[in-house]
C-alpha cells in the first residue's frame, strides 16, 4: 500500500471510513467487523470514525465501539492503525444531525470517545463541524488543549473553509495536521481547501470521496468519463474515482465509507493505479 503522512504518522493513502456500519441500513456486526479485518488485511493504516456515527441517543459512539472490537480481535493497537474520530455534531434520533462546539461539549465528548476507543490518547481528533452559535476560536482552542493535555496525539478539523483552516494552524501554534472535507466528481467546491491544504503541508482527508452512501455504486452512471476510463483500464469507476483524487495532491488520502469487505478491498487497489495526463484532464473536465 501507498503510504502518505498525517503529522509525523506515516499512514495507508486509502483509509477506511466507518460510518456506512453504524448509521441507518448498518449491516451485522460480524460483516461490519469482516470488513474493518478486510481493510486491515489489504494494509489500511487510518480509519475514520466520529461519535455522531449511530442511530439514536442510546446508540452514541456505536461506530467507535465497532471499531475498538474490530482492532482488539485483530491484535491491532495505536501504533498500527491510526484511529480518526471527531466531536461536535450530534444525532438525536430522527436521523437529522445538529452541531454543538463549545469548548466545554468537545472535551467532555473527547472524553468519552477515549473510553470507547479504550485508548489513552486518541491518534487523531477532529472538530467535525463550525458551530454557527460559538466563535470558532473557541472550539479549536478545545482541540489545543486537549492537544497539549496529551488526550489526544494529533489534531484535525472538518467541513472548514480557507478562512477556518488558516485560523485553526494559527490557534493550534502550526500544529493542524488534518483537514476532512467533501469532495468528489459531484462535489469539487472544496477544490480551494485542497489546495489550501497541499501548500501549508497540511493531510487533506476527502470524506465521500465517491459520492455518498447511495451514490457510489451508480458513480459510473453518473459521471461518463469515469466510467469510460474504467472500462479502458479494466477496473471499477470507484478506483478511478480515488486514483484521480490521489492524484490531486500527495496530501490527499481518500477515506471511502464501505460496510462489505468487497467495497474496501476494491477501494484500496486505487492506490496502485496511476492515471495518464491525458485521463486526468479527462477526468477533470
Amino acid at each position: 500500500m501507498q503510504q502518505r503522512r498525517i503529522g509525523d504518522r506515516s499512514v495507508s493513502a486509502i483509509g477506511l471510513g466507518g460510518m456506512p456500519m453504524s448509521i441507518e441500513g448498518r449491516p451485522d456486526e460480524a460483516r461490519s467487523i469482516r470488513t474493518i479485518h478486510a481493510a486491515l488485511d489489504a494494509g489500511v493504516t487510518v480509519i475514520d470514525t466520529a461519535d455522531a456515527y449511530h442511530l439514536d441517543p442510546t446508540d452514541v459512539g456505536h461506530n467507535e465501539l465497532l471499531i475498538a472490537k474490530a482492532l482488539r480481535l485483530a491484535g491491532k493497537g495505536p501504533d498500527d492503525v491510526l484511529v480518526a474520530t471527531k466531536g461536535g455534531h450530534r444525532r438525536p434520533g430522527d436521523g437529522s444531525w445538529y452541531v454543538q462546539g463549545g469548548a466545554d461539549y468537545l472535551k467532555k465528548a473527547c472524553e468519552a470517545s477515549l473510553q470507547r476507543l479504550d485508548v489513552e490518547a486518541i491518534g487523531l481528533y477532529q472538530f467535525h463541524r463550525p458551530d454557527p452559535e460559538v466563535p470558532y476560536e473557541e472550539s479549536v482552542g478545545a482541540i489545543r488543549d486537549l492537544l497539549d493535555e496529551g488526550k489526544i496525539l494529533l489534531a484535525g478539523i472538518s467541513n472548514a473553509n480557507p478562512e477556518q483552516i488558516r485560523l485553526a494552524q494559527e490557534v493550534l501554534g502550526g500544529r493542524l495536521v488534518s483537514v476532512q472535507n467533501q469532495f468528489s466528481p459531484a462535489f469539487r467546491s472544496s477544490e480551494p481547501e485542497l489546495e489550501l491544504c497541499a501548500e501549508l503541508g497540511i493531510a487533506f482527508l476527502p470524506w465521500s470521496p465517491l459520492g455518498g452512501i447511495s451514490r457510489a455504486g451508480d458513480l459510473g452512471g453518473r459521471h461518463a468519463a469515469f466510467a469510460e476510463v474504467a472500462a479502458e483500464r479494466g477496473v471499477s469507476p470507484q478506483q478511478v474515482c480515488l486514483a484521480w483524487e490521489l492524484a490531486k495532491s500527495d496530501v490527499v488520502i481518500p477515506i471511502p465509507g464501505a460496510s462489505r469487505p468487497e467495497s474496501i478491498t476494491d477501494s484500496v487497489r486505487a492506490a496502485e493505479l496511476e492515471l495518464s495526463a491525458e485521463e486526468l484532464a479527462r477526468l477533470d473536465g
